[in-house]
């Protein structure tokens, strides 16, 4: 199935777009993005040059994913969320001068499969997002983002685990986690949480 794209909004040529995917009315797909199947642009979004998404990616209105992000899939992104990509912005040189793009190395966000950035949260690259993590909206994220953690707040903090369903984890017994709805369960250790049958397949 091939992929949709409203008239006013602009996919550059040398773009990649994955069949079954949908750019709403204003979105911007810049030079060299790929983007996967099934994936959804939001009115006003923009996808900066080179950007990596994966399938079955939402990136709501007016976020902005700025290059060289890469989007895992099935990550979603919330209204007005963005992603930098320069550390210590400045239009001007130290002598003035108007900057170019040659004169600074930009730095990328890097999301994980499964991961969701709040509406209007900021992510101040370089970072990374773990896999299934939740940002929270309005979040700033300075730090990279464990597997599966909740984070949120100004600047955000580890606030919580959450499961593959979004539900934040129930505390199990013995530094093990249940996910209410799925029942899925995982095991914390040093920090990092995996599910438990991933750990089994690790120890065999």
């Amino acid at each position: 199935m091939p992929y949709r794209v409203q008239e006013s909004a602009q996919v550059h040529e040398t773009a990649a777009v994955g069949d079954g995917s949908s750019i709403w009315e204003l979105a911007q797909i810049r030079e060299h993005a790929s983007l996967g199947t099934d994936c959804v642009i939001g009115r006003g979004a923009y996808i900066g040059t080179g950007v990596r998404i994966g399938d079955n990616v939402k990136i709501q209105n007016y976020a902005l994913v700025y290059e060289p992000a890469t989007l895992a899939d099935g990550v979603f992104v919330g209204p007005a969320a963005v992603f930098t990509n320069d550390h210590n912005p400045r239009a001007v040189a130290p002598d003035g001068k108007a900057k170019r793009a040659h004169d600074w190395e930009a730095v990328g966000v890097d999301v994980a499969e499964g991961a969701s950035i709040g509406a209007r949260a900021v992510c101040v690259a370089p970072l990374r997002i773990g896999r299934w993590a939740m940002v929270a909206a309005g979040a700033v994220v300075t730090k990279d983002v464990p597997d599966y953690a909740l984070v949120m707040g100004v600047p955000a903090r580890f606030a919580g685990w959450v499961g593959r369903a979004g539900e934040r984890l129930e505390a199990d017994g013995d530094g093990e986690w249940r996910c209410p709805q799925t029942g899925e369960r995982f095991a914390e250790q040093d920090g990092v949480l995996s599910p438990i049958a991933e750990n089994k397949e690790q120890q065999a």
